[in-house]
């Protein structure tokens, strides 16, 4: 089992990193892929959350991921069958931080089995680097938000 743990602090509320982490048209602003919503959300949840699928497309990999619970405070999904990897699971918790809640502590950590054919190492670097990437790009973007609204100001 390969296992990705990975930290990143962002400046924004908890609800505000899961509004944007469950619009999953608009994922490929931090991930290194394409998404497209095939399922909508179970009645009564978060735009987005539990029930929902999207199709992920890496290149001329495609799999569909569902997302099985959402909150302000995590977000756990799983890959939809053992294509590309199997007995994938992803769980991000949102832990608010500071005295007006407007800080994120996010903790990333995703669980699978690579196929057999590619070297553990390989994938957890390859996928590991993929994850630490989009988080920053995320931060960035929340930062950079930020900024524009003090200019606005």
């Amino acid at each position: 089992m390969i296992t990705i743990k990975v930290t990143q602090k962002i400046l924004a509320s908890a609800e505000k990193v899961r509004q944007v982490l469950l619009e999953h048209r608009q994922l490929d602003r931090f991930f290194n892929a394409k998404f497209n919503l095939v399922k909508s959300q179970n009645s009564g949840e978060f735009i987005g959350g539990k029930g929902a699928i999207r199709q992920v497309s890496i290149g001329k990999v495609v799999f569909e991921e569902e997302i099985l619970s959402a909150s302000n405070e995590h977000i756990c999904y799983q890959i939809v069958g053992n294509y590309p990897v199997s007995d994938h699971h992803g769980d991000i918790q949102l832990m608010s931080r500071g005295e007006d809640n407007q800080t994120t502590q996010l903790n990333y950590v995703i669980k699978f089995n690579g196929p057999k054919w590619l070297p553990s190492f390989l994938l957890k670097f390859f996928v590991g680097n993929d994850i630490r990437k989009a988080m920053k790009k995320l931060a960035l973007h929340f930062a950079n938000e930020r900024i524009s609204l003090e200019d606005a100001a």
